[in-house]
């Protein structure tokens, strides 16, 4: 079973970024299938944000495209989420998983908090 291992969470100023990480503990989990990146607000389910594929190709929801960028390392089996532009509004735990996601594969999400 696939360990998704989420991390760089915490505060971020008004005008900030962050680089947030999701860690893939198989190699054929993470590069042969496209990975997605999701976000749950306090009260919500969890929303679809961005997802790259195997090969790079990347998809944003509308509300995020121009202040989010997504990536992914190979070597490290890591995917790399960049929050930037306009701060997060209040908190909200981000999470990655296959896409499409499998509700067995949740990881504990990493927290992020905007603060003025």
């Amino acid at each position: 079973q696939v360990q998704l291992a989420e991390s760089g969470g915490g505060l971020v100023q008004a005008g900030g970024s962050l680089r947030l990480s999701c860690a893939v503990s198989l190699s054929t989990f993470f590069s042969a299938q496209s990975l997605g990146w999701y976000r749950r607000a306090p009260g919500n389910e969890r929303e679809f944000d961005a997802r790259i594929s195997a090969t790079g190709t990347t998809d944003y929801e509308d509300a995020v495209k121009g202040r989010f960028t997504i990536s992914r390392d190979h070597a490290k089996r890591t995917l790399y989420p960049h929050m930037h532009g306009p701060k997060p509004e209040g908190t909200a735990v981000y999470y990655c998983n296959g896409w499409p996601p499998a509700e067995g594969n949740w990881g504990q999400g990493t927290q992020v908090t905007g603060s003025p």
